[in-house]
């Protein structure tokens, strides 16, 4: 992918060094030759007036759908304006994406003005998938809060749209199916990544041989090629030129198998010569098989003169986010967990984090909260989903993956399902940061919550870091219900550590509430934390410089 920086004044040259520093694939191009920047790039950020913009590549344009996506940058670098090809051209994501991208490197606010992204509705044309039909009147519907009918040979996880099977006939349709359906003016195909092929063929085969096999054999089944999301073939076969270069026009990956696993896979047409010459009795139905992940058969063995074929299609299958939302404030929200909140149709999540996000929520999310102690429940309820077809985001404070949900979850999600883990920043990162640096060395985070382990378990552990002279943030550590775990804990590590020891309490750390205190493993009050603090207390060689928490990176060691 490759994208022109274009720019006519100095102001609009430091601002393309600028991204051009950031942004791969970038060319810079004098304004002077715009018109060679379009034939040559995939995009266009033009640093120059829109009105400039728009005289200089009129003449150029041709079709929205292989034009280069065209960026609009004011010269104070206040705005990123995507001025043509929002969902399309050659760019991944438009210039609604690269608007964003281009703002992100240059503090500058994007501007996208095409009407699904206006409103919040993912664009039929941005889901990743082959589209065809009526794309534009589907969407104007669906804008326009019409009723839209959803026909899908099976769910798959997409994102919230508003479509309703039991939408009335005579309504629009948006139909999901791999196979070749007739299209009419109001009516929008989606194409899911379904069926996938096998390939065998004699050594030497022609790719025109292979693509012509291919192509028929869809075609009399009734299959759109648009479904079809990769090959696979035997070892052996990993350097076939007519397959391997078939692959690379159609943009199919291609996978291979060991004759020895496809010898195992049961096929309807079984066929002494491969066995005899490559050790399993079939390539195409047994690699399709394979690829498909416990799909099934649709197309048997079709042959030409020097190559087969079989179709596979692949069971759709559900997706699990893992969200990590960070210790509250929204500029800690990493941007991937932004775009898998607003990827999944449903939400599960504790109702206090699904509030601190919802405005994030895309129209149509269904939501589903409990309160607290419901763990379990809501991991049941997330997987459960998935399993179902949907893209699901389940929520967790901080980090998925540190005492929050991603454990419960992925102790019953089976391999049904595809898992996403997005992390997140910990409550000990947000309160390190604030302190200074008392994680600079080796460190350990211990919950004093005994409601899911016991306490002997934590109290040994707590000793451990007291003789390892571990620096030791403490999760959950005092509640109206558990008021002498703190205490105990701190008497432990005062048996291997002096009373000045520094210790951090940060409460509400990056919310609107929170609160800063530093003192000393002597003079802690313990009644002053809370269950919504972390407590960071220090080695042995962390030490106080300027006010700030500080363990050094080298330890000063004074034992045997």
């Amino acid at each position: 992918m490759s994208i022109a920086l274009v720019t006519a004044t100095a102001a609009g040259a430091r601002a393309a060094e600028r991204l051009a520093s950031v942004l791969p694939g970038t060319r810079t191009y004098d304004v002077r030759d715009v018109a060679t920047a379009f034939a040559e790039c995939d995009a266009l950020v033009c640093f120059l007036a829109t009105g400039a913009t728009v005289r200089l590549l009129a003449p150029l344009l041709a079709d929205k759908a292989t034009d280069p996506a065209v960026v609009v940058v004011d010269e104070g670098r206040r705005f990123a304006v995507a001025l043509l090809g929002g969902h399309s051209g050659r760019v991944d994501g438009g210039a609604n994406g690269l608007a964003t991208r281009v703002a992100d490197a240059l503090g500058a606010t994007p501007v996208v003005t095409t009407a699904t992204d206006a409103t919040d509705l993912p664009g039929l044309d941005t889901l990743g998938w082959p589209v065809e039909g009526a794309v534009a009147a589907v969407s104007r519907a669906m804008l326009d809060g019409e009723a839209v009918r959803l026909e899908a040979d099976a769910r798959w996880p997409l994102p919230p749209l508003p479509v309703d099977e039991a939408a009335p006939a005579g309504a629009p349709v948006l139909r999901v199916t791999d196979r070749v359906v007739p299209v009419d003016e109001r009516t929008v195909v989606l194409r899911p990544p379904s069926l996938v092929l096998g390939i065998g063929a004699s050594r030497g085969v022609p790719v025109e041989e292979v693509l012509d096999l291919v192509d028929r054999t869809l075609a009399a089944a009734g299959l759109a090629p648009g479904s079809v999301a990769g090959v696979g073939s035997v070892d052996e076969k990993a350097d076939e030129a007519g397959i391997v270069e078939a692959c690379a026009r159609r943009g199919w990956p291609l996978t291979t198998f060991p004759a020895a696993v496809l010898a195992d896979v049961p096929v309807p047409n079984p066929s002494e010569e491969p066995r005899k010459v490559l050790g399993t009795p079939s390539v195409a139905e047994a690699s399709a098989l394979s690829l498909s992940g416990g799909g099934e058969l649709v197309v048997e063995k079709t042959k030409s003169a020097a190559a087969t074929v079989a179709v596979a299609r692949r069971r759709p299958r559900g997706r699990l986010a893992l969200v990590g939302l960070g210790p509250g404030a929204r500029d800690l929200l990493t941007p991937r967990a932004r775009e898998e909140l607003r990827r999944a149709s449903v939400w599960v999540g504790l109702d206090q984090y699904v509030a601190q996000v919802r405005d994030l929520a895309r129209p149509g999310t269904r939501m589903l909260i409990t309160g607290l102690g419901k763990e379990e429940e809501r991991a049941h309820s997330a997987v459960a989903e998935a399993e179902k077809g949907y893209a699901v985001a389940l929520l967790g404070s901080g980090d998925a993956g540190v005492y929050a949900m991603a454990s419960p979850a992925l102790e019953v999600a089976g391999t049904d399902i595809d898992v996403v883990g997005v992390p997140g920043v910990t409550a000990a990162l947000a309160a390190s940061s604030l302190l200074g640096a008392p994680l600079g060395h080796d460190h350990a985070s211990i919950s004093l919550s005994d409601l899911h382990t016991p306490w002997p378990a934590i109290e040994a552990r707590v000793r451990a870091v007291a003789e390892a002279d571990l620096v030791v943030t403490f999760y959950n550590p005092r509640s109206r219900g558990r008021d002498w775990q703190l205490p105990k804990a701190l008497s432990m590590l005062l048996e291997h550590r002096p009373s000045t020891t520094p210790v951090g309490i940060v409460t509400d750390a990056s919310r609107p509430s929170e609160h800063v205190l530093l003192t000393t493993l002597g003079a802690l009050d313990p009644t002053s934390v809370t269950m919504f603090a972390c407590v960071v207390v220090g080695s042995s060689q962390s030490t106080v410089v300027a006010g700030r928490m500080v363990t050094p990176r080298g330890y000063r060691w004074s034992g045997p």
